[in-house]
């Protein structure tokens, strides 16, 4: 089998109830339930005007840093409910893909979105459009189609692991990925976590919050309090 230049057709996939669930919840309470390591680096940012989160499985695209001859390969095969998400090496030189590509997969593949770690161009179009995308920034500089680079495969975007099939949850916070095989107990602690998070929303601005924990938890970590000013 030729590793780099290999394009798997198949993915295991969660369960569809499952994805939809995600979609209902923010992307922060989300991660605060995986221990707040899961989130892709800010560098990747939103670069369209969506109405809703993005929230679906995972297609994979791992390519060389400025080649998008996979990501190609990727719109052929990809379905509604995918968010295609490209690993490129953090390059930052070409854009990876522009206003065609987009429009193929928002408009005849209705994909949930697309998550790329490299710029994309014809942001003047893309930035009003409602697909969402994510991406590094900007630039006029096109890719190459030479590959090498495989499709489905476990890639590294944003500095955070994705396996095909995982579910990509974005919003204007940003992007998170969510393991597939440990989705379902995920879900359960991040639906937990955010019930209470409106109380503890109202409880800060009506200044009814308890703010005692940080006194205790300096005290603890061996912080000392002075009553007085710094002194040179």
């Amino acid at each position: 089998m030729p590793v780099g230049n290999r394009v798997f057709l198949k993915r295991e996939l969660p369960d569809k109830e499952l994805v939809k669930a995600f979609s209902e919840l923010p992307a922060a309470n989300v991660a605060d339930a995986m221990g707040r390591l899961c989130a892709l680096h800010s560098d990747i940012k939103l670069m369209s005007s969506p109405t809703k989160k993005m929230c679906g499985v995972a297609l994979t695209v791992k390519s060389r840093p400025g080649d998008n001859l996979t990501l190609h390969k990727a719109l052929n095969i990809a379905e509604e409910g995918d968010v295609i998400v490209v690993s490129n090496e953090g390059d930052r030189s070409q854009a990876i893909m522009g206003e065609i590509m987009y429009k193929y997969l928002s408009e005849y593949k209705k994909i949930k979105g697309i998550v790329i770690d490299g710029p994309i161009r014809d942001i003047d179009v893309i930035s009003k459009c409602e697909m969402p995308i994510y991406a590094t920034g900007t630039t006029p500089g096109g890719p190459y189609k030479e590959g090498p680079g495989e499709v489905n495969v476990p890639i590294a975007c944003g500095r955070i692991a994705v396996n095909p099939g995982d579910i990509i949850l974005g919003d204007a916070d940003g992007v998170i990925v969510i393991p597939k095989n440990d989705a379902a107990l995920i879900l359960d602690k991040a639906i937990e976590i955010s019930k209470g998070d409106a109380a503890k929303v109202q409880a800060s601005a009506s200044g009814t919050v308890n703010r005692q924990w940080v006194d205790d938890l300096l005290e603890k970590k061996g912080f000392e309090v002075i009553d007085d000013v710094y002194r040179a």
